[in-house]
């Protein structure tokens, strides 16, 4: 059959990753809960906010990279808490200096406070400085299909629509625009923003995303090491019901069982 789904490994910036889900190191009670948490999610990518983080910058505090060995874990530096091009690509300049020339970044530039929504115009105009410069770009953007196709155009390695606002746990707010998106894409499109529980993972998922980046959902859950191992099943289900592909949707109701040999 010709739409039969193969699967293919998940690819960002030439390297190859087991585990669909990335996470967010910020918002947990401590350093122990966020190593126990990310442990449980199996997630190989962790993404660290450099303006908010340690990561060596200031000596005699506490590394996050005691609990989260770069040996163990790809760091994945963001760009969280700037408003601007310049500030944005200072940020990742300052990350690849702490992290030994590590090139692969996770751009985001926000328009506000309140919304924490991308400013596109920005973006772009970083993303374009950070290209040139050597850096493999994972950028959060709005759901905007033409946007997402000129940051891949500008040498994105990944694009990362939102599906809901950052922190807000609605869930996928606008599978249509996604849709889009991914139909378009080149690179890999993945969810970042808008996750509240492991069946909006699955959804994104079953969309076709490649994977679905979260902090929220898992660090302000109840039980965060529990939603974490949660999630993590999720991604793999919402992969997995892509690639088999679900049945038709029908209006009316249709027997299971076969009607031919019906005893009468």
């Amino acid at each position: 059959m010709s739409n039969v789904r193969s699967d293919k490994p998940f690819t960002v910036a030439g390297r190859t990753f087991q585990s669909r889900l990335l996470v967010g190191t910020g918002k947990y009670k401590d350093m122990e809960e966020t190593r126990l948490a990310i442990e449980a999610s199996g997630a190989e990518i962790v993404t660290v906010a450099v303006r908010r983080t340690n990561l060596g910058q200031n000596p005699g505090e506490p590394n996050l990279l005691d609990v989260l060995p770069p040996d163990r874990y790809t760091i994945l530096p963001n760009t969280a808490g700037c408003y601007d091009a310049i500030e944005a690509v200072r940020t990742c300049r300052l990350a690849r200096e702490l992290l030994d020339g590590h090139n692969l970044v996770k751009l985001e530039v926000l328009a506000d406070q309140k919304t924490l929504f991308p400013n596109v115009i920005e973006t772009l105009k970083a993303a374009e400085t950070l290209v040139k410069d050597g850096f493999d770009v994972m950028v959060y953007t709005s759901d905007d299909p033409i946007i997402a196709r000129q940051l891949a155009e500008i040498g994105c390695c990944a694009v990362m629509p939102l599906a809901g606002l950052i922190g807000t746990g609605l869930g996928i707010c606008n599978p249509y625009n996604l849709q889009i998106i991914l139909e378009e894409s080149k690179v890999p499109v993945l969810v970042d923003a808008g996750v509240g529980t492991a069946s909006d993972a699955t959804i994104a998922m079953e969309l076709g995303c490649e994977g679905v980046l979260m902090n929220s959902a898992i660090a302000h859950a109840q039980q965060p090491v529990l939603m974490a191992e949660a999630m993590k099943h999720a991604i793999l289900a919402g992969r997995m019901a892509y690639l088999a592909g679900r049945m038709q949707k029908k209006l009316y109701a249709s027997a299971s069982s076969p009607l031919d040999g019906l005893i009468k």
